[in-house]
């Protein structure tokens, strides 16, 4: 029992950490990642705690050397989910009815535990198994995630403090339950603390989970499940349940007890979640509620007051750092006429000279796309601009598969304003480019607004701050994260809470208290301390002498 009203420690986003050559931190991380390469992992499911081993197996590899096999993974079904779904419901109550701050310590323990010890493991895990670089993997796995367990813990003191007001006579309180039922946590292969955020934050809330993440993550996942346990999180409340979404999908939704669904993916799977929970929803015992963020079309616009460095700069980084695998990583750009020569040559230099390869080798600016179909994407989108009348490669435009699933930085350059790969999310290095006349500004940006259905992420690049307004009220809906004279990409936890709309999501703002507010149902309570002891009001009184 908490006898205090406690205050949790103010929460400070972690450092990065550079990576120099001869640096302590340096050497470790590359003992790290030879162990790590030297052995093969299994990696069971975990349910009530325990590892569960089905004998249906997947393949963990390295994307950039796709014949080294990192481990292999078990794979669940209906059997699974169901055990899984069961082990969540029965520790609900208990793990409710914890004080506060004793669900708070677990995750702000895993902060700390993940900024130590764990570091160097999540960091490899990511860098081996998604083809991170270390940069990459280390805003990611560990300062992102370490971010998202302290900032969580802070916005969610803020949620418990928010209560009404009373009139005399009366106490009225807000009590902030988690939401009855289990939630389903669906997280991508490309940020491993996307993938560590979206269990934890309803966890912490005081709900519990069934967590699948994607087939390609499965190898971070593993670890971070081991962080988990060893943070103090009790048996049951996340529970691991890995394989194909129709296995682990079908069953999950089609439960009575489904209370929400917390996903990161594309946006055809959550519209097909979407489109069963409402088929189902005579069947469940509340309304589930659904939170996603589903890719993006995202872009830079550049008004001809725009500075090219920074500019050329933006787009580099924006669109081909990760490999493009970021949901707000930059893929469409539309240049004015008169800014297009000062930056051209520029960008074919910098993009040409991008080294890429296996993310062991410090000195490498991009690693590998996740897999075989990624790589079919890109290579399609590449083949169709090489034979197209109104498209022309500028940059790049090679692609091997051979050793790894490597696609070279590419820039289509169109002169056709609705050319397919403005319109389609590829979620690869391959950036599409319009040069627009410099006299049609805001015929430009109704252009923007209107080419692609997603609005996740988007930014201006201009000197002239009537442009600037310009383009904050015309791309209002266009991003739900919006960039100044700054690339599209690097949200940080309590900073820029990240999210779109459209087909880009709900706009839940994970790294924020509103993501929190999604996993709680509020209860309010009425004490009165004299209560009325006659059914008769006033004004019944006889007014007569």
């Amino acid at each position: 029992m908490s006898l205090a009203i406690s205050k949790v420690p103010t929460p400070i986003n972690e450092p990065v950490r550079n990576y120099a050559p001869g640096s302590a931190e340096r050497a470790s991380l590359k003992a790290t990642l030879g162990e790590l390469s030297a052995t093969q992992t299994e990696m069971p499911l975990v349910i009530a705690g325990k590892e569960v081993r089905t004998g249906k197996l997947g393949r963990a590899v390295m994307p950039h050397r796709h014949a080294h096999v990192l481990g292999e993974f078990h794979q669940g079904g209906a059997g699974e989910v169901q055990s899984a779904i069961d082990a969540a419901l029965r520790v609900q109550k208990d793990w409710a009815g914890l004080p506060w701050e004793a669900r708070a310590s677990v995750f702000l323990k895993a902060a700390d535990l993940l900024a130590g010890p764990y570091r160097d493991v999540l960091n490899a895990a990511t860098m081996l198994g998604q083809s991170k670089t270390c940069h990459q993997a280390e805003i990611d796995s560990a300062c992102e995630l370490i971010d998202f367990f302290r900032f969580n813990v802070a916005f969610y003191e803020q949620v418990l403090r928010e209560q009404p007001q009373s009139s005399p006579g009366m106490w009225n309180r807000l009590e902030h339950r988690p939401l009855e039922g289990f939630v389903f946590a669906v997280s991508p292969f490309n940020f491993t603390s996307i993938a560590g955020n979206l269990p934890t934050a309803p966890a912490l809330c005081g709900n519990t989970v069934l967590w699948k993440p994607a087939s390609t993550s499965v190898y971070s996942a593993h670890f971070l499940m081991q962080l988990f346990k060893e943070a103090g999180l009790p048996d049951g409340v996340i529970n691991l349940v890995t394989g194909s979404g129709a296995d682990i999908g079908n069953p999950v939704l089609a439960s009575p007890h489904l209370a929400g669904i917390h996903f990161t993916g594309s946006t055809k799977v959550f519209h097909q979640m979407w489109r069963t929970v409402g088929d189902n929803i005579d069947t469940y015992k509340s309304y589930p509620r659904l939170v996603g963020e589903t890719g993006g079309k995202d872009f830079i616009i550049a008004h001809p007051s725009a500075d090219p460095v920074a500019l050329t700069t933006a787009i580099v980084r924006g669109a081909f750092e990760y490999q493009g695998q970021k949901c707000s990583a930059a893929s469409r750009v539309y240049v004015p006429s008169n800014i297009w020569p000062l930056i051209k040559d520029a960008l074919v230099s910098q993009v040409d000279g991008i080294r890429m390869g296996d993310v062991a080798d410090f000195s490498n600016f991009m690693g590998a796309v996740i897999d075989a179909s990624s790589f079919r994407t890109q290579k399609a989108a590449i083949d169709e601009a090489k034979a197209a009348s109104d498209a022309d490669i500028l940059v790049g435009g090679g692609y091997d598969d051979s050793e790894g699933y490597f696609v070279r930085p590419t820039i289509i350059v169109t002169t056709n304003p609705d050319y397919r790969t403005l319109r389609d999310e590829l979620f690869g290095p391959v950036l599409t480019l319009h040069v627009y006349d410099e006299n049609k500004w805001l015929e430009t940006l109704d252009i923007v607004d209107r080419t692609s259905p997603y609005a996740l992420t988007g930014a201006v690049f201009a000197q002239d701050r009537h442009a600037i307004e310009q383009a904050m009220d015309h791309l209002r809906n266009a991003a739900g994260n919006f960039y100044i004279n700054d690339k599209p990409t690097g949200a940080v936890v309590g900073q820029q809470p990240f999210g779109g709309a459209r087909a880009s999501g709900t706009n839940d703002k994970a790294g924020s208290i509103l993501n929190l507010l999604r996993w709680i149902s509020p209860r309010s309570i009425k004490e009165t301390f004299v209560p009325a002891t006659r059914y008769a009001y006033p004004f019944m009184d006889d007014d007569r002498p």
